[in-house]
């Protein structure tokens, strides 16, 4: 695209740009990555500002994240978004620009041919830097579109000392931040200086930018580690350096309000930060290592979180099932699966659906993780005696009519949470099991009497996460024979041929998954099943019973959900053989 064929060129200049904005703005109030009342903000502040944009206004208030602005210019403007993978090694040889030009405009030619040269820009409503190019370089200009961090980044690294933002961030920390870390007042001045509190911040935004649930800050004898978990897979990303380990982690714990002192035992905290527009709360946990402290954070992000079942991944078919078992008055509902694998979610959203103003709902949970307006919520403190049984005999006198427990951990609990089933509530909690049937041999093993079981358990659900396609960039294959046959995938569907997707990445997206969704098994508890636990049956029988009784179980579900395109194969097969 030329500089003169940008959007509104008819227009003078100054006008087309004020356009632009509002263009822009709309956009991303229509996609739901800006807010009404931020935008209102944001004009107020623009009015009484000295000329700036109002779009930068957006990403300097930290109002939306530099990635959703260029994905929108992207998608509003028609322009391919290029990512950090997919830049040349090297500038383009014979186009020669100013480089203080280049900083000042966020701008910086990425291919060049006879008569053309391709720029990357942050913002394409921007005509004077795409003109200028054009009568300096004498060639139509082509633009595509960059996030201005990342050609920030480029530019150093073509034409400065190949410095990342990090990087710079770390030549101005001072020469004692990798001594004197048994000086905790040293190490509190150090957290404390403006490098590393903009160190852990640029870790965070990165981490927020790029969708990740968990960031982990790893010290190792000659390195510091950082990784970010996107979609339920971990990712090494640019570490500051060994010599700041001390610096960060105790700046981490700072905002944490942990005791920096305290470095030989495990700790617990959290951050409450508002991070490119968004209200985040980040569960930070500390553990000793034989390197230092090895610190993981878990991102909350309150606002983007949905509480609805389809976005879960419950289909039209299974949640008829699933809420008739669970709006029955009194009983027990469990919810099963590996650490991380959205148990928490589904609850809350369950409870938001039974969350009426004639219900009474009380939990106890470690830690809450969201808040629910309605709801009752006891954070555990273990510390002082408040755990999930003590706290328990206290609920039940104050008339719930629903209990959520956070985790059956023992045998305290679980009895009484029977004892509450047993009196009329309805208690929804969590276990620690491979699958459906597996939560009734844990609670037997735990100790719970077989006849309490099946008086008291209503159902059980057992899920766990994959990878959910990006729809714009997935591709359908015809599946091969061999594979059809040894996933009896003619049994999944009536289509003809049978299809599967693959992802195709794409610079915006590496891996072409985008978020995750939910493949699971619903086990009911019915009269053959209940015989079956008083006779102590295996969970190869009370499967095999359930699956009579028409249950899917999670690997068949995450089949149909492949056929369906919502996920691949590869995926399915990736999470269900881990468990």
């Amino acid at each position: 695209m030329s500089a003169v064929e940008t959007p509104d060129a008819a227009v003078s200049p100054d006008v087309a740009e004020e356009n632009l904005d509002e263009r822009l703005c709309t956009f991303l109030v229509r996609k739901g990555r800006l807010k009404e009342a931020d935008l209102a903000r944001a004009r107020r502040v623009h009015e009484e500002s000295d000329g700036d944009r109002l779009i930068n206004l957006l990403t300097k208030l930290g109002l939306v994240s530099e990635r959703d602005m260029a994905e929108s210019m992207a998608e509003l403007f028609k322009l391919p978004l290029l990512g950090s993978k997919d830049f040349p090694e090297s500038p383009p040889p014979n186009v020669q620009l100013s480089v203080r030009f280049l900083k000042q405009h966020h701008i910086v030619p990425v291919s060049e041919s006879d008569d053309e040269v391709g720029m990357l820009i942050a913002d394409p409503a921007e005509r004077y830097p795409l003109q200028a190019v054009e009568l300096a370089t004498a060639k139509k200009v082509t633009v595509q579109i960059g996030l201005k961090s990342e050609i920030d980044d480029l530019i150093e690294r073509y034409y400065g000392q190949g410095r990342s933002a990090m990087g710079t961030i770390v030549e101005t920390l001072s020469d004692d931040a990798g001594r004197g870390e048994d000086d905790i007042e040293h190490l509190r001045d150090l957290a404390s200086e403006a490098p590393v509190i903009r160190l852990v911040n640029l870790i965070v935004q990165r981490a927020v930018e790029q969708r990740a649930s968990d960031i982990h800050i790893e010290p190792f004898e000659s390195r510091l580690k950082v990784r970010y978990r996107i979609d339920g897979v971990l990712h090494e990303v640019e570490s500051p350096p060994a010599a700041s380990t001390a610096a960060v982690i105790s700046r981490v714990k700072i905002m944490a309000k942990l005791n920096i002192a305290e470095r030989r035992l495990p700790q617990d905290g959290r951050i409450m930060l508002r991070v490119q527009g968004k209200e985040l709360d980040l569960r930070v946990s500390t553990v000793p290592t034989s390197w230092g402290e090895s610190v993981v954070m878990r991102i909350l992000d309150r606002e983007s979180v949905v509480f609805d079942f389809h976005t879960l991944g419950f289909t039209d078919e299974f949640l008829p099932q699933f809420m008739k078992v669970l709006e029955l008055p009194h009983g027990i509902m469990l919810v099963t699966g590996p650490t991380g694998s959205g148990k928490t979610t589904t609850l809350y959203t369950a409870l938001s659906k039974l969350n009426t103003p004639d219900v009474k709902i009380i939990t106890v949970e470690d830690p809450v993780e969201y808040q629910i307006e309605g709801i009752n919520q006891i954070q555990a403190k273990p510390a002082i005696g408040l755990d999930f049984s003590h706290a328990l005999r206290s609920i039940v006198r104050q008339d719930p009519d629903i209990i959520m427990i956070g985790e059956m951990r023992d045998l305290e609990t679980c009895r009484i949470a029977i004892q509450s089933a047993l009196t009329g509530h309805l208690v929804l909690s969590t276990l620690h099991t491979n699958n459906a049937a597996g939560g009734i041999t844990r609670l037997l093993d735990m100790g719970v009497e077989d006849y309490l079981l099946t008086s008291t358990v209503n159902g059980i659900l057992a899920q766990r996460l994959v990878r959910r396609l990006d729809l714009a960039h997935a591709e359908s294959y015809e599946a091969l024979p061999e594979v059809v046959r040894e996933f009896n995938l003619d049994k999944l569907t009536t289509e003809r041929p049978i299809k599967l997707y693959k992802p195709t990445p794409s610079p915006a997206n590496a891996s072409g998954y985008f978020g995750r969704t939910t493949i699971m098994e619903f086990m009911v508890m019915s009269d053959p099943l209940r015989r079956l636990v008083m006779q102590h049956a295996g969970m190869g029988e009370l499967e095999a019973q359930s699956r009579a009784e028409g249950m899917r179980n999670m690997y068949e579900d995450g089949l149909v959900k492949s056929l369906a395109g919502v996920t691949t194969i590869e995926e399915v097969l990736r999470v269900t053989q881990e468990g």
